[in-house]
């Protein structure tokens, strides 16, 4: 009932078109109510004969049903399209509600879940609201109306029979319990495993390169079969409890309109019925039984619908653990000064990563950050733009706490360059005019340039115009970094974190990367992460990490002096 509760709230934007279809679901059936009684009416008259008088009532009775069944015709059109169209739009809403939710959670939430789960919950799961919204609840309007209002209808006619026809409907309520409680499982089982079909086809894809590279098509054919059919077995499970539950329902049913044929006969044996009125109950009996087989497909569309609505809901109430504090401010007019303060952190499997660290950085210096692989290099830049928050210390730019100030002043005054750089699927024009949208051509001419790939778009056939491709695919590594580079220059972030910016680069690309580095240096504050001593050997300052520790710190010139760690990375390079 809570699950029901908040996907009514969600869907209370649009009660306008939900009043309208309702109120459509409403004539609509009032209209195939009137049917019958109707055409019971011509069998009476029939039944008295049929001469001149009779005829005109027939003829006005005829027109009557043809009248009723055009506006059914209305009814039904709006009832359908008006509760569909409301379902539609809130399946669109939830669906960008969900992915803005998704934008909002911290990097932790992202560890355990695959992109592909997260992608069925967004597209998949969310079509179930229009299931749930556009024919279960308008059918279930529909078959409680009718329902309701066939058997008032029947017991005026005949209360005895009426109570009779009444008889299954106990066993037919009980038995949807039960096969609500039966089937769920399953439903669950077979969204979970359409996750992780697409967690798996979205990974193969990806890995498309890998795969043919190592010769694993059939070892990915097999992986993927297995996840396509556990889905295929958990979806066969719910439908076989439904094979067996439709036809118990359609037995039941039928068993309550052989009780009535029967008593119906024996009373019209007795003159306690007429004729006229053995069609009525006839012609009502099927629109009687018609909700309550109904149930069937109800529930099993009820139990599919709550299963999606519980795997977005789940997502929609989870908190990020990175939020604005009450009392936030927006941070301007940066210069770029960045302070750790005994800043301490570790992941949720409690293993330190960084400890006790303690730096300044003042504005438009260039602080490197060096040591062995997963000695927490990467984990120290995210934590400035707050992607995590530290268990022990604090961090402060510009003298402010970084937690006291609003996380979108914050990150706008931070640009980042990745190792695995990415870039959208569009030109380069727009990949780097991606973190300034109103940048002119001028601007994002200006900052390639200054990140020494502007000769490089030149040469391109289409230059500013050139399709990257998916992830930049069409373009080489170093160029994809020159981008991300010149992308962070013409935010004219104060602050720019370079994460590996030559990691995967040969020493031509590197020497221009360099040049790009230095043509910003002294204008802005650098974080930089570097495995090539090379890159970072002119940084005002270098901080030697080792498991999570800093052990030295100081100069290019310094660091060799001490003959320690740093020294011992650089003769490993020579």
């Amino acid at each position: 009932m809570k699950m029901l509760w908040k996907l009514t709230k969600e869907a209370a934007r649009y009660k306008g078109l939900y009043i309208l279809a309702i109120l459509s679901t409403l004539a609509l059936t009032i209209l195939n109510l009137s049917a019958p009684k109707i055409l019971s009416s011509m069998t009476g008259v029939v039944e008295k004969g049929v001469d001149d008088a009779a005829l005109t009532v027939i003829s006005r009775l005829a027109l009557m049903l043809l009248v009723l069944y055009l506006l059914r015709i209305l009814f039904r059109f709006l009832n359908n399209y008006l509760a569909h169209k409301a379902a539609w739009y809130l399946v669109g809403d939830l669906r960008s509600r969900l992915y803005d939710k998704l934008q909002t959670l911290d990097l932790g939430f992202f560890h355990d879940k695959q992109t592909g789960d997260l992608m069925s919950r967004v597209v998949n799961d969310t079509r179930d609201f229009e299931l749930l919204y556009a024919h279960m609840i308008p059918d279930i309007i529909t078959n409680i109306v009718t329902f309701v209002g066939v058997l008032v209808i029947l017991l005026t006619i005949n209360w005895k029979l009426a109570l009779i026809t009444c008889a299954p409907i106990p066993l037919i309520l009980l038995s949807g319990v039960i096969f609500a409680k039966i089937v769920r499982p399953f439903f669950t089982a077979s969204q979970k495993s359409m996750g992780e079909l697409n967690a798996q086809l979205q990974d193969s894809l990806s890995g498309l390169h890998e795969i043919q590279s190592f010769g694993q098509e059939a070892y990915e054919s097999k992986r993927l079969r297995k996840k396509n059919f556990e889905q295929v077995t958990a979806m066969l499970r719910a439908l076989r409890a439904s094979a067996v539950f439709h036809p118990c329902v359609e037995f039941l049913s039928s068993a309550g309109t052989v009780l009535v044929v029967f008593f119906g006969g024996y009373l019209a044996y007795r003159n306690q019925l007429s004729v006229a009125d053995i069609v009525a109950f006839v012609l009502y009996l099927s629109m009687f039984y018609a909700p309550v087989s109904g149930l069937a497909n109800l529930l099993e569309n009820l139990q599919q619908s709550l299963v999606g609505a519980e795997r977005v809901t789940l997502i929609l109430d989870t908190p990020s653990a990175i939020q604005n504090a009450e009392n936030a401010e927006d941070i301007e007019n940066v210069q770029g000064a960045i302070t750790f303060e005994n800043v301490s952190f570790h992941y949720s499997n409690k293993i330190p990563v960084l400890k006790n660290i303690s730096f300044d950085c003042k504005p438009g210096m260039m602080v490197a950050l060096v040591g062995p692989t997963g000695v927490g290099k990467t984990t120290a830049t995210q934590l400035i733009s707050r992607f995590y928050d530290p268990i022990e210390g604090r961090i402060l730019i510009d003298g402010k706490d970084i937690k006291g100030v609003t996380l979108e002043s914050l990150r706008h005054n931070i640009s980042p360059v990745l190792q695995d750089t990415f870039l959208f699927n569009g030109t380069i024009a727009e990949n780097i005019g991606y973190a300034k949208p109103d940048a002119t051509r001028q601007e994002i001419e200006e900052a390639a340039k200054a990140a020494n790939i502007h000769e490089d778009i030149l040469n391109m056939p289409e230059q500013y115009e050139t399709t990257v491709g998916e992830r930049g695919l069409r373009l080489s590594g170093g160029q994809k970094q020159r981008v991300a580079i010149a992308r962070a220059i013409l935010r004219q972030s104060p602050i720019i974190v370079l994460d590996e910016a030559t990691a995967s680069v040969d020493v031509q690309t590197e020497r221009q990367i360099q040049k790009a580095i230095k043509n910003i240096t002294g204008k802005r504050t650098i974080v930089a992460i570097a495995h090539r001593l090379s890159t970072i050997k002119d940084a005002d300052m270098i901080l030697v990490i080792h498991e999570g520790e800093i052990v030295e710190r100081g100069t290019h010139e310094e660091l060799l002096e001490l003959k320690g760690f740093y020294y011992k990375m650089q003769q490993a390079q020579e």
